[in-house]
């Protein structure tokens, strides 16, 4: 499929609007690098802990709900 020279160059009114908002905030993408590690990068596991909780766990009744029989 071939695009006219024409439109080559068009942006869309989204693409101005974050162009301009990068221009008048710079720090912008620093921010939002930093929200985006707050929420959603994680720190390394400690293999370790973790197999001590997975040891830790008690196992739970097949029917939470009964009391047991003795």
């Amino acid at each position: 499929m071939v695009f006219s020279k024409n439109h080559y160059h068009y942006q869309s009114e989204a693409t101005k609007f974050i162009e301009e908002l990068k221009q008048k905030n710079p720090q912008l993408d620093a921010s939002q690098q930093e929200g985006r590690a707050l929420l959603w990068d994680k720190s390394p596991i400690d293999l370790d802990q973790l197999d001590r909780a997975k040891a830790s766990r008690v196992k739970q009744q097949p029917y939470v709900y009964q009391n047991k029989v003795r």
